[in-house]
């Protein structure tokens, strides 16, 4: 029997019973009768509700347990994120399309047991330009050889997938809850939580690969909140969401520009655009000059009104993109966003994070404020500690973090920031000189916020791609940006 037949049976026993209760109603007199018909119009009553409480469960309630059980159930993404400068037809719960749960809880590794992650977007190499005129360097896509080179890289290209992977869920997750009033401590830490619980983080084998960065409005980047920072996210805030997840060393670096007011959207299209436009670009033997000179060309040529007044958009011109090498975020080449004279070349093989920015200020930033970031010299020279506090911080760090990047945060959690390396005993405590004395000796690189001028509004794009023997590889793109 279907569950309508089902319905319909129950519906005209009900209807028997209604009739049965009012000919008994009818039928009794007096007190007696009055009591009776009370007692059948209250069994009537109940009956009633019972059936709209069960036809509500059905349904799946209203409210947000109706878009809960759509999507835990009805396999359909359905839940749009709060904030502006993304795709319009992104769900932040479109993960449970390959499988996993919303909120997402399944370790990425276990949703592709057979270690195939999936790829980023595929396209073809750019064509580097000498003396004005374009190579060809389409070649390469039906080259043989080129194509053996590429297979052998498969066991690197899946390290660097699952981890991409692992990005996409996390930032859908968190472009879930990040709307006004979060505090931006409660934010970062909530991502990083799912961080690692996805990538099932093992200190330096796999886990996050840098800090979250939450800068706001003329703060463009590497800021974070220290403990006891209680920044609440507004809605006129412009805030740079830069997070990153590692595999064996193999980063993930991408960002996006999280605002809530329509009118900051040139801003984000532009900075946006011009980020693509340096994927479009980028391939290799591409000389970096020629990118910088194109991402500039399309960032300044979007406008921003704000409060009555037309505001160029302008490369933040002393940031740049970036190669990154295993365990290295900064690899040594830099991808400028503006006009240069650096002709190094992209090289095959070689990552990069392809990152702008836009600001409606001066298109420069300077160091500021309170330091939340620190990373640990990759080429750090070996040099004697006498205080003990030095020391013992140093192989805090070398054990958790190696040379990846951290936050003061982090120390001060009960795991040091890594439980499957120091369990609940890793907290740091009184650290702050130790740390000093570190950035003093060279060992350790303090990375302060990095500010335009008060008043003006940044934003951020970036992802990370792989410059493969036959195609390039972004592989942190998804559905969102």
């Amino acid at each position: 029997m279907t569950e309508e037949e089902k319905d319909q049976v129950e519906k005209n026993e009900e209807e028997k019973e209604d009739e049965v209760d009012e000919e008994n109603g009818e039928k009794v007199e007096g007190a007696e009768g009055a009591v009776e018909g009370e007692a059948a119009a209250k069994k009537k009553k109940k009956r009633k509700k019972k059936k709209k409480k069960k036809k509500s469960a059905s349904n799946g309630g209203d409210g947000e347990n109706t878009a809960n059980n759509n999507n835990n159930n009805s396999g359909v993404p359905s839940k749009k994120p709060h904030g502006r400068g993304l795709k319009e037809n992104t769900f932040t719960d479109s993960y449970i399309l390959s499988g996993q749960t919303e909120p997402p809880t399944i370790p990425i590794a276990e949703l592709f047991t057979d270690g195939n992650f999936p790829e980023g977007e595929i396209t073809k190499h750019g064509n580097p330009k000498y003396d004005n005129v374009f190579i060809d360097n389409t070649f390469r896509e039906t080259d043989a050889e080129k194509r053996a080179l590429d297979r052998m890289q498969s066991d690197l290209y899946q390290k660097v997938r699952q981890a991409a992977e692992v990005h996409r869920t996390v930032r859908k997750y968190a472009q879930s809850f990040i709307k006004p009033g979060i505090k931006l401590i409660d934010m970062c830490e909530r991502l990083e939580e799912k961080n690692r619980e996805l990538v099932q983080e093992k200190g330096l084998d796999r886990g996050i690969g840098f800090p979250t960065g939450c800068s706001l409005n003329h703060v463009a980047a590497h800021y974070t909140p220290n403990k006891g920072d209680d920044t609440v996210l507004q809605y006129d805030d412009v805030m740079k969401v830069d997070f990153g997840t590692q595999i064996d060393g193999r980063i993930i670096d991408s960002a996006w520009t999280v605002s809530f007011n329509p009118k900051y959207d040139p801003l984000l299209e532009a900075v946006k655009e011009a980020t693509n436009c340096g994927i479009r670009e980028a391939g290799i033997d591409v000389r970096l000059c020629d990118i910088g000179e194109a991402i500039q060309e399309v960032m300044e040529s979007y406008e921003v009104e704000l409060n009555g007044k037309t505001h160029q958009v302008k490369a933040i011109r002393n940031l740049n993109g970036h190669s990154i090498g295993q365990y290295q975020i900064h690899a040594g080449k830099s991808v400028p966003i503006a006009k240069s004279s650096d002709t190094t070349k992209m090289e095959e093989g070689e990552m990069y994070a392809i990152e702008t920015f836009g600001s409606t200020g001066r298109g420069y930033i300077v160091e500021d404020m309170e330091c939340s970031h620190y990373m640990k010299n990759f080429h750090a020279p070996h040099v004697p500690l006498r205080l003990p506090r030095s020391k013992k911080l140093l192989s805090h760090i070398n054990k958790t973090f190696g040379t990846l990047a951290f936050c003061r945060r982090w120390l001060e959690r009960e795991d040091g920031g890594s439980f499957t390396v120091n369990g609940n005993k890793g907290k740091q405590e009184k650290y702050m000189g130790a740390l000093k004395n570190l950035c003093d000796v060279g060992i350790v690189q303090a990375y302060p916020p990095l500010c335009d001028v008060k008043g003006c509004y940044t934003a951020q794009y970036e992802h990370t791609l792989m410059l493969r023997p036959n195609c390039k590889e972004i592989v942190s793109r998804g559905d969102d940006y």
